[in-house]
């Protein structure tokens, strides 16, 4: 049987079904296909929109803080481009002590091979070891190449070998 055949005889069913049914129970069987038609169409078409709406508008204040603070860095980006670079100084073994010295940390070892240094800092301070990877960072431009970190028992104690790298601008 083909398509065509099996819609005729589907129709022809449901007008038998149809005519067999009383005015009231017409009138019920069409309420209720309304009820469902409305049910489906707002499930399928009205519920996701309005749900798509909401979380839109909860997100829209969170990009609309990224936006300005992308507007923000893009400035500053900006401004940075045209500034002339700064020349920095060839590390030195002292200023490395020195700057350790008033982080209170103390190497074991201390290396310099031109533009890199290698140091071991045993059983120090986590947090002073981060400082004072920051103002290295600001002041003479040494960044960190390799490292390992190894936490010892204490709170806040670690052992740390590093290898770092002087930038600077050709």
């Amino acid at each position: 049987m083909n398509f065509r055949g099996l819609i005729e005889q589907s129709g022809q069913s449901f007008s038998k079904f149809w005519s067999m049914r009383d005015v009231r129970e017409r009138k019920v069987f069409i309420a209720a296909s309304l009820l469902l038609l409305l049910t489906l169409i707002y499930a399928l078409l009205i519920a996701p929109a309005l749900n798509g709406r909401e979380q839109l508008n909860r997100s829209l204040p969170l990009l609309r803080q990224q936006v300005a603070q992308l507007q923000e860095l893009s400035k500053k980006a900006a401004e940075l481009s045209g500034k002339p670079l700064q020349t920095v100084a060839d590390i030195s073994r002292k200023e490395i002590e020195t700057t350790l010295a008033r982080n209170n940390l103390k190497s074991q070892t201390l290396h310099l091979n031109g533009d890199y240094v290698t140091l071991r800092l045993a059983s120090v301070s986590f947090a002073s070891t981060l400082s004072w990877l920051e103002d290295m960072q600001v002041s003479t431009q040494l960044f960190v190449v390799e490292t390992k970190i190894i936490a010892l028992a204490q709170p806040d104690k670690v052992d740390v070998t590093m290898t770092l790298r002087q930038t600077k601008n050709e």
